[in-house]
């Protein structure tokens, strides 16, 4: 029996070396090559795939006329919104998460719904039926359109999709499933590339929605090959603390929508449930006279999503003064640190800093810069803000304001929830166009802020 032979593939650009080597010569990545069979040339695969509707002619952008069925809705409005207005028939859309975070709860969920009216098959590699008829009925998914079936062979998946004819394929997981024309173990670069090439594939032929889960490496990417996440039509993470009830589903990729868009769902004993007001839901059990907190308002595509930043400014006990950051770049915490040192003359470097975001969200927009800064000196200086205070604002090195976009949005959803006091670069103060209730102070330093908030604070 001859030995298999092996090579090292770089799982980013599929750079194949006969030793492994720590960076890749091709791409540059570090610790990227794993060891991988090296397959048999297999007969070449025609491919007569054309896109959904279309043609294999050329056709005139201004005279193609888009089918009203292209898109339909899940059942589900947050993940309507991410997905840009619901699935779109013959697309591929890869869906990754932590282990139990609730990926294929949510798949069990939306194939519940779409089961009402559309034909769909449910494939797990992970699970017998008998685990997912139990999951079904804990969830009360019950319908007569929805098909389990147990496998890990793609051709017989395919094989299996070829007889029912179903509206939408949910695959859970991509890594546990392969074909039979590679002798590679499932999950391997070989394997995932294949069996993703081969469901693109039917999607394309036949108008199926493809719904592909993904397995996370220790490092929180997507397991094999980096290729994976540019076959696909949109790329989905499902994310949230595990000891906390609040998923969000943020895209990464999206050919179809914004991928600036989340929705926001709660894990309950009975399912995941939408949170359509996840702003009054995160600030309702906001602490009241407590030093160090600040409201802010964030963009999510085009949803502003009001959460609290709360600051702890300690003396510190070591040499090298603690920072800790939870929900706000790590980095950016340093940076806001550093301007308010040089700018205030406020000394944290004599002080431990713990910052935290409620709610287990990650605020990555600048545009909670000011608020970070308020509830840091808050912190430092141990006085209460406001509790109708809300900070909206971008800060620079300078430790000037600067304007944000959306203003008009933030305005309104600030005022819904009962904020009466916006603290805002001067620039959105004079353009902004929305009538509200609510009291503006436009500043364009961060000492006006200072100046503002001392004497906010004495009346």
């Amino acid at each position: 029996m001859k030995t298999p032979k092996t090579a090292f593939v770089c799982s980013e650009c599929e750079y194949r070396s006969l030793k492994w080597m720590g960076r890749c010569p091709s791409c540059g990545a570090w610790n990227t090559l794993e060891e991988t069979l090296i397959e048999p040339e297999a007969a070449p695969v025609k491919v007569t795939a054309t896109a959904v509707g279309g043609s294999n002619k050329p056709v005139l952008l201004d005279a193609y006329d888009m089918p009203d069925y292209m898109r339909f809705e899940t059942g589900y409005r947050e993940l309507d919104r991410v997905l840009g207005g619901g699935l779109v028939y013959g697309s591929v859309v890869l869906l990754s998460g932590e282990p139990g975070i609730g990926k294929s709860t949510l798949l069990m969920q939306i194939s519940g719904v779409l089961g009402q009216n559309k034909k769909v098959l449910y494939v797990s590699g992970e699970e017998s039926c008998g685990q997912l008829k139990l999951r079904a009925g804990r969830l009360g998914v019950h319908s007569d359109k929805l098909y389990l079936l147990t496998e890990t062979n793609m051709d017989a998946i395919l094989a299996r999709c070829d007889e029912l004819k179903p509206d939408v394929l949910i695959v859970d997981s991509i890594q546990t499933v392969s074909t039979d024309r590679y002798t590679s173990a499932p999950g391997s670069i070989t394997q995932v590339r294949e069996c993703a090439l081969a469901c693109i594939t039917k999607a394309k032929n036949e108008g199926l929605s493809v719904i592909l889960v993904g397995h996370v490496n220790k490092e929180g990417g997507i397991s094999g090959p980096k290729m994976l996440e540019h076959m696909v039509d949109a790329v989905f993470c499902f994310e949230g603390e595990r000891r906390q009830s609040y998923r969000i589903i943020r895209a990464i990729k999206n050919r179809f929508g914004s991928t600036n868009e989340i929705g926001v769902f709660e894990m309950t004993d009975t399912g995941l449930v939408q949170v359509d007001n996840p702003s009054e839901t995160l600030m309702s059990e906001r602490p009241r006279g407590v030093s160090g907190a600040c409201a802010v308002c964030v963009m999510e595509g085009t949803r502003p999503l009001i959460a609290e930043v709360q600051a702890l400014v300690t003396q510190t006990a070591f040499a090298v003064p603690r920072r800790t950051a939870n929900g706000i770049d790590y980095n950016r915490m340093c940076l806001i640190i550093a301007v308010l040192e040089k700018r205030l003359g406020l000394k944290f470097y004599q002080n431990d800093v713990y910052l935290n975001v409620t709610g287990g969200l990650r605020l990555d927009e600048p545009s909670a810069d000011l608020g970070i800064a308020l509830a840091l000196i808050s912190g430092i200086t141990d006085r209460v803000l406001p509790e109708d205070l809300i900070a909206v604002g971008e800060i620079g090195l300078a430790g000037e304001c600067r304007a944000v976009s959306h203003f008009d949005y933030r305005v309104k959803e600030a005022a819904r929830l009962g904020f009466g006091t916006i603290l805002c670069p001067q620039k959105n103060e004079k353009k902004l166009t929305a009538k509200t209730t609510a009291k503006l102070f436009g500043v364009s330093t961060l000492y006006d802020t200072l100046k503002l908030l001392n004497k906010q604070t004495k009346e």
